[in-house]
Order: C-alpha cells, then structure tokens, then sequence
C-alpha cells in the first residue's frame, strides 16, 4: 500500500489536486491531513497556478474522519483535545486555525480560486474540505453529511464558519443536530452546491482552464475582496474595492484584457 495521500499536477495554469487513498475512499488519516495542508501551503507561494481544482480518486471525494481515530477515542488512547489531525485542539499554528480546521480553510488562503469536485460521498471531515473551496461541483448522486453529530462530535474542521454564510442557518442546524445523509440534487437547492452536474470533475476543469485564462492579477484580486466581504465591515470592503480597482487600473495585466478583447486574439498575461 503506498503512504501517497495527494497527487497534484499542474498544466496550463490548472493546479489539479487528488486525494489517492483510494482503498479508504480517501478517508482523513494523520498522513491525510499532513497531506492536505502540505498541499494547501504549497499552492499558496507556487508560481504560475492560476485555478485549482480539488478531488477525489476512486469512489468518493472524501469518506471523513478514518475510523481508526474513533476507536482511538473511544479507547482513551486519543487524550481530550487531543486532535485527529495532530497536536493539540487548541494550538493555533496557522494563525486563526488550528490544525485540523486548516485542512478545510488553507483553501480560501490559496491566492487562486479553488474548485473541489465531488462524487461518491463526503461525510463529515470531508464535507468541510469541500466547504473551504470557493466553488462545487456535486454530482447529484453524492451523498453528504455533516455526521460529527453519529459520533457525539460537533463540526470542528472550519465547518460551522464556512457553512453560515452559504445555507441558511435553520437549514445548517437540522442538518448538523441529526447528521442526516442527503444527496448532491439536495445540496444544489439548498445552496451548498455551486452546480450539481452528472460530470463534476471534468465541469471543474473546464472551468478551472476558463478562470486560468482571465488576468491572475484580477483574479487574486476578486478572491481577496470576496475573503474580505465574508468578515469585513461595510466601510472595510467598499474601501478594499477601490484599493484593488485602483492597483489593477493600468496594470500590465489590465491593459493587456484590454488589447486582446480588442484584437479578438488570447491574452498572454504574466503571472
């Protein structure tokens, strides 16, 4: 069995991210979450990744928690606030998170939107790794849950900050209270979903390669301003607007969306 967790490649700008525990359906183990946020912390410096795109390989996108670190808990060998992920529940080594929770929100630091496409299943760990992406695909079969409740646990992974601002609050609470499972089509009208699609992976990066050919400069600047709006006042984000606007203006990459809608030909933009 190999120790691999997560493959990325990156072509024509597209950073695309699998996680490969296949035998597990991917499930989060303490080399998972290494994986994950060793992933994540790279994609935030790496050069030339315009657009991202993070899977599941086999059968699901993400299983949740591996079942090894409920019977660790269950045996007392996992000590109270003793995290699945590492280290103790209250550290704070990535600045607001810790490191459980920075699996799923690494992904809204990554500067370049993230895509998470997701098939099979995503339960509990794995429902909130797809939370922290910027957009979702969802096959209508998938089926999701917010299942730390199963396990007399509440959503610790960045969850229940990443939830309140896509699905309406009593719909978050029902969901949370009974860990009921529920389908992809459910998702898309509840809102978790960005688009529910027979073909999530391949829509991803069909739309992963879109994103990667508008101006970086712009996109990076949109996500910072999207990131602001979720915490920032209204004074805050009216101001980061025109901060962005001002910077972009006359910038290489503008003038060069500029040029090419005007010479109808691809843009050649510098990262």
């Amino acid at each position: 069995m190999s120790d691999e967790r997560v493959r990325i490649t990156i072509e024509g700008g597209v950073a695309d991210v699998r996680l490969v525990r296949t035998d597990k359906m991917n499930a989060l183990d303490d080399k998972m979450f290494e994986a994950l946020v060793a992933a994540g912390q790279r994609l935030k410096t790496e050069k030339g990744v315009r657009a991202v795109v993070i899977s599941g390989e086999g059968r699901a996108f993400c299983a949740g928690l591996d079942m090894g670190n409920f019977g660790k808990m269950a045996s007392g060998e996992r000590k109270q606030g003793e995290s699945s992920a590492g280290g103790n529940l209250n550290d704070r080594p990535y600045g607001e998170s810790n490191r459980a929770q920075y699996v799923a929100t690494v992904w809204r630091e990554v500067p370049a939107p993230v895509i998470a496409a997701v098939h099979g299943v995503a339960f509990g760990g794995g429902f909130q790794v797809m939370l922290g992406a910027d957009i979702r695909y969802i096959a209508p079969d998938t089926k999701l849950s917010i299942m730390e409740i199963k396990w007399g646990l509440v959503p610790d992974m960045g969850g229940v900050e990443l939830m309140r601002r896509l699905v309406r609050e009593d719909i978050v609470r029902e969901l949370t209270y009974t860990g009921r499972v529920f389908s992809g089509d459910e998702a898309g009208r509840i809102g978790f979903a960005t688009r529910v699609t027979a073909t999530p992976y391949e829509d991803a990066l069909a739309t992963a390669r879109e994103i990667a050919g508008k101006s970086p400069t712009a996109t990076r600047a949109a996500k910072r301003l999207f990131n602001l709006a979720a915490h920032g006042s209204s004074k805050d984000v009216l101001k980061a607007e025109t901060d962005e606007q001002v910077a972009l203006i006359g910038s290489p990459n503008q003038v060069e969306a500029i040029m090419s809608n005007m010479e109808k030909r691809a843009a050649n933009y510098v990262d």
